[in-house]
């Protein structure tokens, strides 16, 4: 954008963005001082101080501050906007403040604006550089909020938060009525808090079509992003210099004692700049860290001091940004070894790095949900951290990366994208809050990567016929829960009489079954059943295809899912929900899709909104069933609808005596029993 513009803002590009706020029409003595030389600042009404105009200069270097235009023209227009730049471009800083300029101009009708990151330190000290290019003060106008710490009032404009903080805020404003811009930052990390943000604002954003969405993330995962939101505009960071990439020749060798001797040749070089290195574990960082102090102290002191940096990115330590003021005071040279490992890419901040050492490796905590504990794996790094690590040398045209891996290592065994933390850790703490703010179930939650389990595997393009040929034998016709027991009860068979576990994967693979998540529902099965025992808790084993069964399992199904019951409204199979009246349809696999046989009231399990809306996992269910296992207040509360009515008329027409008929009718032929009894399927 041309500086005239952004000095004057009766241009016509810039009244687009303060209409009202800047605007003199209404003869305000300060709005007409800020419409002529922007001696006020808009946001607490004092002049700019010196500060202010040397930053700008700064910002305007950004390569983000190109795309301005085209972001707030896009801001405007829509509800959601895809940005991805590299690391370093300037979108975690620019962006929430051209987002409080907007809400600024519709005089915070809506709301503020709040920017999620994963780590404290780095909302720390992007609110504290925000708050200094704004030329406001921190606390006030720009603040922060992590954990143990609200550096916020209840003025604040723009604030920063750590994306658990955030999502610990729906338990209290299911639908943050509070901001009116939600900046999700550095998505492409994948923890879990920020998946599951993503998958409720969601509907959060259906709720409030006043609400807007700003997306921040590396180029890796816009494709991923755009076809999980659809058509939304995209926002795209140009890169600024190239880097020139060392790949090691030949086969991998023991990494620590190359990362060692690598970082003394450079030092012995005598070319100036920091080195950061990445190692693959927090051990190797407390390792290096000793060796390097050691080794260090006998260097010829006319190269230069070398200060080491550990850089613990689960830890609360600061980050590792340029500091002038030492460097000035310090009479001899000084180069800085930063050690750090996987995740602490966004922590490092100084532009005088011009070395970086990746050895292409991370030790993972993984969940094994089979011995419900974690497990340390060694594994290759993403192609996608192996490219954000090279972007923390974008601002210097003379960096190098150092790759202790061979481009053959990097081509064939780093995979596209960093695995979603969703997928590979415990999510324990993750379930019990989205009970807190009363979502009965995952599948109401529209995840870019869904935790496992699902029994059916992954299908190759092309192998759904065949699929579809092997399923259909375990077709039930009451619903597809009773499906998905078949299923279980053969793969029980299956293990019970096979001599191998080989066999039993063999088998799920030719009948494309996900054998890890039917080991994980035996598992759970199990747990249960042990609970149970302990507890002294009366149970028989389950009666497969008995009426008493089958009634009893659509019991526990309303009782638990009676949230999610949806009525074909036109007997074509357009389900329409009864909580928020979304249309969709039965999915392709669904059984009543097979067998053409569509009914009219269903409980459902999961709930997409994709290109076609699916609900998954249905089972049929009668009106009269509902309304006895149903909560009376939930009945009350549900929005005024055809299906209402006729689960009124059912329930007026349901006395006591009439509804003790109903299930002695319906449990005529069952075998009495002495007791009440848990049945575990």
């Amino acid at each position: 954008m041309e500086e005239e513009e952004l000095e004057c803002p009766n241009s016509s590009s810039e009244k687009r963005y303060f209409p009202e706020s800047l605007d003199s029409s209404e003869g305000d003595e300060e709005g007409i001082l800020a419409c002529e030389d922007l001696e006020l600042n808009p946001f607490d009404g004092l002049p700019y101080s010196s500060r202010y105009y040397k930053l700008l200069k700064e910002r305007e270097d950004l390569p983000i501050w190109k795309e301005k235009y085209s972001f707030m023209e896009n801001l405007l227009q829509s509800q959601i906007v895809i940005v991805s730049g590299d690391a370093k471009c300037g979108k975690s800083s620019q962006v929430p403040q051209w987002c409080a300029e907007y809400c600024l101009s519709i005089h915070y009708q809506h709301g503020g604006v709040v920017c999620t990151q994963v780590h404290k330190q780095t909302a720390v000290q992007l609110a504290l550089r925000v708050a200094d290019e704004m030329d406001v003060n921190i606390g006030h106008e720009v603040g922060y909020v992590i954990p143990f710490e609200n550096c916020c009032t209840s003025e604040t404009i723009l604030r920063y938060c750590t994306d658990d903080m955030l999502q610990r805020e729906m338990m209290s404003s299911p639908f943050l009525g509070s901001y009116g811009v939600i900046i999700l930052d550095d998505i492409h990390e994948r923890s879990i808090a920020t998946d599951v943000l993503l998958g409720l604002l969601k509907d959060v954003l259906l709720a409030r079509p006043e609400l807007k969405l700003i997306i921040n993330s590396s180029p890796h995962l816009t494709s991923k992003l755009s076809s999980y939101y659809g058509n939304v505009p995209l926002v795209e960071v140009k890169k600024k210099h190239p880097v020139e990439v060392v790949y090691l020749s030949g086969a991998q060798k023991e990494s620590f004692e190359s990362i060692l001797r690598l970082i003394f040749e450079i030092h012995h070089s005598g070319e100036k700049g920091d080195i950061v290195v990445f190692l693959a574990c927090e051990q190797d960082i407390e390792k290096a860290y000793e060796i390097i102090c050691q080794e260090g102290s006998n260097l010829n002191p006319d190269l230069g001091e070398l200060v080491v940096v550990p850089l613990y990115p689960k830890e609360k330590c600061a980050l590792f940004k340029p500091n002038d003021e030492t460097e000035k005071r310090c009479q001899v040279y000084q180069r800085r070894v930063v050690l750090t490992a996987s995740s602490g890419e966004s922590l490092i901040w100084s532009n005088t790095v011009k070395f970086v050492i990746d050895v292409g490796v991370e030790r993972r905590k993984v969940y094994n949900p089979r011995i419900r504990a974690n497990s340390l794996v060694m594994q290759p790094i993403s192609q996608s951290q192996a490219e954000i690590r090279k972007q923390i040398l974008g601002s210097s045209s003379s960096g190098k990366l150092f790759c202790l891996y061979s481009e053959e290592f990097a081509s064939e065994d780093m995979r596209p994208l960093k695995p979603a933390e969703m997928q590979e850790a415990n999510l324990t703490s993750m379930v019990l809050f989205m009970k807190r703010i009363d979502i009965a179930g995952l599948g109401h939650c529209d995840f870019v990567n869904r935790p496992a389990p699902n029994c059916f595997s992954h299908l190759p393009r092309g192998a759904e016929e065949a699929a579809l040929s092997c399923w259909k034998k375990f077709l039930h016709p009451e619903g597809d829960h009773f499906t998905l027991i078949n299923i279980y009860k053969a793969y029980q068979d299956m293990a019970l009489n096979s001599t191998s576990e080989h066999c039993v994967e063999k088998w799920c693979h030719d009948y494309f079954f996900n054998c890890s998540a039917l080991r994980m529902a035996d598992v759970i099965r199990a747990e249960l059943l042990e609970i149970i025992k302990r507890i002294e808790l009366p149970y028989t084993e389950p009666a497969f295809g008995s009426k008493e069964n089958t009634l009893n399992i659509r019991k526990a199904l309303l009782s638990g899912y009676f949230m999610q019951i949806a009525r074909d409204v036109d007997g074509s199979g357009n389900y329409l929900m009864l909580t928020h009246k979304q249309v969709a349809q039965l999915h392709p696999l669904s059984c009543y899709s097979v067998t053409k046989k569509m009914p009219e009231w269903v409980l459902f399990h999961k709930f997409s909104i994709s290109d076609n809306n699916y609900i998954r996992i249905a089972s049929e269910i009668s009106p009269e069933l509902f309304m006895q296992l149903a909560p009376q207040y939930y009945f009350s509360n549900l929005p005024p609808s055809e299906s209402k009515d006729i689960l009124q008329q059912v329930m007026d027409h349901l006395s006591p005596i009439s509804t003790m008929k109903k299930e002695q009718k319906m449990c005529e032929n069952c075998p009495e029993t002495t007791e009440q009894r848990c049945t575990i399927q």
